[in-house]
């Protein structure tokens, strides 16, 4: 049996793939699975440095079998081609731009997460608000991209299924306006294109400083959770089971 396939992808910057990515692999590590990560990202490589961090910590830390990828030279398909022989999961984190490498990595997934931040900035990489009637118009660049290597999938596949997750990240904790009309723009998107929203995480200035330490919510304990803390790891545990993915239950 080959490896489950959970891309991070979205053609924006600073909407928390590297931090979703390092969480979501955490908390596949504690369910005793043994993981894969590959990072795409040529240039910051920012979840390839959270893992050297995390190399690099006192703790008694599990950490997943990694790979970066420095060029665009082919390494990238043999690396992966390896990880899915050898792991439970392999979870690879894209660039926050386009990239030739990102798309054939979206063609791999089994699960696309697309973390989000609750701005129509964010949202208009999806999709095309009409501003005025606040509705949806059409998709935009980055859900046509989706939609191809969904396609794609199927046809080389046979019909296999790329379960597509927008993840809504950086939540605030207040009942504003604006997070009430992206809650309706969100689910007319999904009805439109297809894919699945779940909420991700709160924002929270916990998951900005554990980076340096490379440590994730998962590896907290003790006295060191506030409820803070304990919302937060919660996040995590709800964004995994909202994966529903067949090798936790191994």
């Amino acid at each position: 049996m080959t490896a489950h396939v959970i891309v991070l992808g979205n053609e924006k910057g600073g909407t928390g793939k590297s931090t979703a990515a390092m969480h979501i692999i955490a908390g596949l590590l504690d369910h005793g699975l043994n993981v894969g990560s590959l990072d795409l990202d040529l240039r910051q490589g920012t979840l390839s440095r959270y893992i050297e961090n995390r190399s690099k910590s006192d703790r008694l830390l599990k950490s997943p079998d990694h790979v970066r990828i420095i060029e665009d030279n082919g390494h990238f398909q043999d690396a992966f081609d390896r990880l899915k022989e050898a792991e439970d999961v392999v979870v690879i984190d894209t660039p926050g731009h386009h990239t030739d490498l990102g798309v054939l990595a979206h063609s791999l997934a089994d699960t696309l997460i697309t973390p989000l931040n609750d701005s129509f900035i964010d949202l208009d990489v999806l999709a095309r608000v009409d501003g005025e009637k606040m509705k949806i118009q059409s998709p935009s660049h980055y859900a046509e991209t989706v939609w191809k290597q969904r396609q794609q999938k199927m046809l080389n596949q046979k019909g296999a299924h790329i379960d597509w997750i927008v993840m809504r990240n950086r939540l605030s904790h207040l009942d504003a306006r604006n997070k009430r009309d992206m809650e309706i723009l969100l689910d007319e998107m999904s009805k439109r294109l297809g894919c699945r929203i779940v909420p991700g995480f709160g924002e929270r200035v916990i998951y900005r400083e554990l980076f340096l330490k490379g440590l994730t919510m998962m590896d907290l304990s003790g006295a060191e959770l506030s409820m803070s803390h304990l919302a937060a790891r919660q996040e995590v545990r709800t964004l995994i089971e909202a994966m529903n993915l067949s090798c936790l239950d191994k």
